[in-house]
């Protein structure tokens, strides 16, 4: 049985720093972003706002869309969030 997949997108704050990546366990993953656990880029920039995200059935599907996503513009990923999620609320209380 293959793992779950999660493509997240984290803001520093509204319209600020955007940071794409892929996970198998969600919750824990933007936890350990929210506690600064991570070295590198989103504690460097203080990235801890879960503001869009997409489940799939296998972790090779995820990265696929993780791919695609940090390949389109600014503009399109803005859109992409602003859709679900028109006020970059953190998301994070409704995946707990």
């Amino acid at each position: 049985m293959s793992k779950k997949g999660y493509v997240y997108i984290l803001a520093s704050k509204r319209n600020g720093v955007l940071y794409i990546w892929v996970t198998s366990n969600l919750i824990k993953r933007i936890y350990e972003h929210k506690s600064e656990l991570i070295e590198g880029f989103t504690k460097r920039y203080h990235i801890k706002r879960l503001v869009y995200f997409e489940i799939y059935e296998n972790m090779y599907d995820a990265i696929s869309r993780e791919k695609q996503l940090k390949s389109w513009s600014r503009e399109n990923k803005v859109a992409l969030i602003e859709n679900k999620n028109k006020y970059w609320e953190d998301l994070y209380d409704t995946i707990l």
